[in-house]
């Protein structure tokens, strides 16, 4: 069961949620590691079809951890704007909780690395984009079924978004 959170005020709705996903680039995955570690790791990423998808190696730390429990949390910051004369931060973040899934082959992953290719190369000419994603035989494709989605924003850009 997930706790509800303490400030509702201050909660995002969904679909403000799902915008800061959409424009930010890099987020924290959250795993358990070993020996009850927590294990954070910062990556790009891509929302796309309600999931977040991101690339990973063929072994290594991240992917043990993902395949030992897939159980996670992902993380992004949207605004942390530091108000000295106010002792705070007028900030925006997205936590996002779900099962990862390591995508080998198949529809889904190439959906996946389409969606991070379109994120991080927008501009370049199709054929150049079909050629990355062609050329990626060699990575995974990690994919979080987001079960639980988040956001939450400091109460002055609340009531600014209020006036």
């Amino acid at each position: 069961m997930i706790r509800e959170m303490n400030r509702r005020k201050q909660a995002l709705l969904e679909a403000e949620s799902i915008a800061v996903l959409e424009r930010n680039t890099a987020g924290v995955l959250a795993l358990m590691g070993d020996e009850g570690y927590p294990y954070g790791v910062p990556l790009s990423y891509a929302y796309a079809d309600g999931k977040i998808y991101f690339h990973c190696a063929k072994r290594g730390y991240k992917l043990d951890c993902m395949k030992a429990n897939p159980k996670v949390c992902f993380t992004v910051i949207d605004a942390d704007q530091i108000v000295p004369e106010e002792y705070t931060t007028y900030f925006r973040s997205v936590i996002a909780m779900g099962q990862v899934r390591i995508l080998e082959e198949g529809d889904e992953r190439i959906a996946g690395l389409w969606a991070l290719t379109e994120k991080y190369s927008g501009s370049m000419p199709e054929a150049a984009k079909r050629g990355e994603v062609e050329g990626c035989r060699g990575a995974l494709v990690g994919v979080i079924d987001i079960e639980y989605l988040t956001g939450k924003e400091a109460r002055e850009l609340v009531e600014q978004r209020m006036k």
